[in-house]
């Protein structure tokens, strides 16, 4: 009787944390969130005119350009240009007139 008992017991706490894991799994299903950013890798070189002057002249002259994307942000469109400077490294965003962007 005992063995039954517990037999009982065992399974309807397998039940439980069945149905537990299972109520988990579904909600880690709901909750995704998709980013309206896109960001396109661009060349150097494809840089606007206007970003590749502001580039030449203080503050940003003295930071080396490594990389260059076109980020669209919604209705918003600007450039990311990655920059370096000895071991720091940063992130500049431009409008395409050469303006920066927050």
């Amino acid at each position: 009787m005992k063995k039954l008992i517990l037999s009982a017991a065992f399974l309807a706490f397998a039940g439980f944390a069945t149905a537990q894991a299972s109520e988990v799994k579904n909600v880690n299903q709901v909750v995704t969130v998709q980013d309206s950013v896109v960001k396109t890798p661009i060349k150097l070189e494809e840089l606007p005119k206007p970003i590749t002057d502001i580039l030449k002249v203080e503050p940003y002259a003295t930071w080396t350009p490594t990389a260059a994307f076109s980020v669209k942000d919604g209705d918003k469109m600007y450039y990311q240009v990655d920059v370096k400077k000895e071991e720091q490294v940063g992130s500049l965003k431009f409008d395409a007139e050469g303006k920066p962007v927050e």
